[in-house]
């Protein structure tokens, strides 16, 4: 696929999530296969004023290049200058949140709350494009509620107003990530436009990535919840895509050896306080799934430490071990 003159390979890239989606992740994930990475969505007057933590959030390395930058606020002329602060990154695209469910977005007319005035959407989008050297691109929802789907129409105005390419995720701000997501307003949304679209929603594995691509032809996936203590996903969607066959998920061993890397530069990155504390979360995503997880969150509640990530570890593999043997 394409975004302008860029070109990208693989099958599926990591989707923005708000306080997931930070440096230690992208480059997890951009290590596993991801084909490109989005960021955290960083506010436009955030980066206006010069907001620290605003511009932290911005701050990428190498490793997880190509990136792009996501932006999100309801004024075009703002919106234009925080563009123009992402490009100083070197990222890829700028990418414009249209789909953001959470209240204290909606509220002031950001984020999903632009699926219901898509006139301003476009006049944000044209600002943007007219502002940088860079794609920019532009992530919605099916619409507002079930009586407003307007997402074809959302991204006819899009085009026109100059993006690159349209991430669409398959759900209302209502439906917030429930019910199924709706595969049928994505391929309605490629059938639209000429411009690539990216299909979003309930891909957890190489069947749903699959399907995804079958039902929507879409140009490409991208991959949120799904990627959630889960990074090989990419890895093992892209090895689907080229042989046919779904590899084996990573052993015990593996999957507690990632973990620790990932938490172990997580803290690296923000200082072991605040690692240690946002590394519960990553923890609990890890065993999910494994027999006897429900007892490990109490254990994953109470981590100060990469001391006790790592005896957490060594249970975690413990258990399932002799739950083997048995």
């Amino acid at each position: 696929m394409n975004i302008g003159n860029f070109e990208l390979n693989g099958y599926a890239a990591l989707a923005p999530m708000a306080g997931v989606t930070d440096r230690a992740f992208r480059e997890l994930c951009m290590e596993f296969g991801s084909a490109y990475c989005t960021s955290e969505m960083v506010s436009s007057k955030g980066l206006i004023v010069h907001d620290r933590k605003s511009e932290l959030l911005i701050n990428m390395s190498e490793k997880e290049r190509p990136c792009e930058v996501q932006i999100f606020g309801n004024d075009p002329a703002e919106m234009a200058l925080a563009a123009k602060k992402a490009e100083q990154t070197g990222c890829f695209a700028v990418d414009i949140n249209m789909g953001c469910p959470a209240p204290k977005v909606a509220a002031h007319g950001s984020g999903s709350a632009l699926m219901k005035n898509p006139e301003l959407a476009g006049e944000i989008t044209n600002a943007c494009v007219n502002a940088v050297g860079i794609p920019v691109t532009c992530k919605i929802r099916s619409g507002w509620d079930e009586d407003s789907i307007n997402a074809v129409e959302t991204a006819k105005i899009l085009e026109k107003a100059g993006a690159s390419a349209i991430t669409v995720h398959g759900r209302t701000r209502r439906q917030m990530y429930a019910p199924p997501v709706n595969l049928d307003i994505i391929r309605r949304v490629k059938e639209a436009v000429n411009i690539p679209v990216i299909g979003n929603g309930d891909i957890f594995d190489c069947r749903s990535a699959l399907e995804m691509y079958e039902k929507t032809k879409c140009d490409f996936a991208a991959i949120g919840r799904g990627a959630l203590g889960n990074p090989w996903i990419f890895s093992r969607i892209n090895s689907f895509f080229e042989t046919g066959e779904i590899p084996a998920p990573p052993g015990i061993e593996e999957r507690m050896t990632v973990m620790i890397n990932h938490i172990v530069q997580l803290c690296e990155y923000k200082g072991d306080y605040v690692g240690i504390r946002e590394a519960r979360k990553h923890a609990g995503w890890y065993i999910k799934g494994i027999r006897g997880a429900a007892s490990f969150r109490r254990e994953i509640g109470s981590l100060e430490s990469t001391d006790d990530l790592r005896r957490l570890a060594e249970n975690v593999i413990k258990s399932v071990m002799n739950e083997g043997e048995n």
